[in-house]
């Protein structure tokens, strides 16, 4: 099969081309998928960068790191194995299964999980493995998973609208769950026009939150389209006249970098902090009293809670969410597609099609 393979960290250069990759075979309880489309993810650029090593306290850039540790460079602070096959929002068609699983799947169309489980202990995240990072995901012409970490998704979207959903959405919804969004709350977000960024804003207006964006003025036309009550510039210099009589009550962010401390500052007390990234910078100032003396609580969120993935795949079937597709790539041109994404040149997801 046709297939982009990393062959470590580093720059695009890790990315290989080839046209005779060995088609993996589906074991007991997996289907074998015929991909159709797959997107793109910080954690592919991070991942194949480097850039999680604790070793690296810059933003992401996407490009090679002067040094990487070898112990720690990927989510989960563990080594992967290369070569691997990344992509995690993988779409397409059931064209074979391992014994165990329903042949009825064959045919079927259906959206892969990110994040797989260990179906013996389905609730342990320490034994949760991630689509294309600990194991091969979607930039192939065909990819695997076990049955119970994907789903049959019924939509008139197309293939590519598809794939825009898994990860980004999963992961704002894990970080609407475990911030405990309501109809009660304003919450704020920044880098809206990302893919993560406008999945929020989605996703927190479905709760009936309020939601106030944040992104650049030339982003705003498209941002509106996701629907949030306000939208403010990518980073005003004085946030709290910005926000004028606005009573934050969550910040949702996967920004960070050196504007942190003014999304802290302006919670209300008793206010919540949930992060699921840090493009702009994973090092950042916190005064503990702000924390303490305005009642904050602060919560990361990686590993989502089973329902989540469920919960989506009923989101997009009933069209309570709308994909945001800025730009689709053939495969093969992943290291120019992945470099757009970097550059933010779109608003919204990129795809790329075998």
């Amino acid at each position: 099969m046709k297939a982009m393979v990393l062959t470590g960290h580093g720059g695009l250069d890790k990315y290989v081309w080839h046209e005779d990759w060995p088609r993996p075979e589906p074991s007991p309880m997996e289907a074998l998928i015929r991909v159709g489309a797959c997107g793109l993810n910080n954690t592919d650029v991070n991942t194949r960068s480097g850039w999680y090593s604790k070793t690296v306290s810059e933003a992401t850039t996407g490009g090679a790191y002067a040094s990487v540790a070898d112990d720690d460079p990927t989510w989960g602070g563990a080594p992967i194995t290369f070569p691997r096959i990344q992509g995690a929002d993988a779409v397409g068609e059931v064209v074979a299964v391992g014994e165990g699983a329903d042949p009825a799947l064959i045919g079927k169309r259906v959206m892969t999980n990110g994040w797989c489980r260990d179906w013996s202990d389905p609730e342990n995240m320490k034994k949760a493995k991630y689509f294309g990072s600990e194991v091969d995901g979607g930039f192939a012409e065909y990819t695997k998973t076990d049955i119970r970490d994907m789903a049959v998704v019924t939509s008139d979207l197309s293939d590519a609208e598809l794939a825009t959903f898994s990860c980004s959405y999963s992961t704002a919804e894990g970080m609407l769950s475990r911030a405990q969004v309501t109809a009660q709350d304003t919450v704020l977000v920044p880098g809206a026009s990302g893919g993560v960024g406008g999945a929020l804003v989605q996703l927190a207006k479905l709760r009936g939150a309020r939601v106030i964006a944040m992104a650049s003025d030339a982003k705003h036309g498209d941002v509106s389209r996701l629907g949030p009550d306000r939208i403010l510039p990518r980073a005003p210099d004085d946030l709290r006249a910005a926000l004028g009589d606005e009573n934050v009550t969550v910040v949702a962010d996967v920004v960070g970098g050196p504007y942190w401390p003014m999304l802290i500052d302006i919670l209300e007390r008793g206010g919540r902090y949930t992060c699921s990234g840090a493009i702009a910078g994973p090092m950042v100032t916190l005064d503990l009293r702000t924390l303490y003396l305005r009642d904050l609580t602060f919560t990361g969120s990686t590993v989502i809670p089973l329902h989540v993935f469920g919960d989506l795949v009923s989101y997009i079937e009933r069209g309570d969410i709308q994909p945001v597709l800025a730009a689709t790539y053939p495969l093969r041109d992943l290291r120019e597609a992945q470099q757009a994404f970097i550059d933010k040149r779109h608003v919204g997801n990129i795809v790329v099609i075998p």
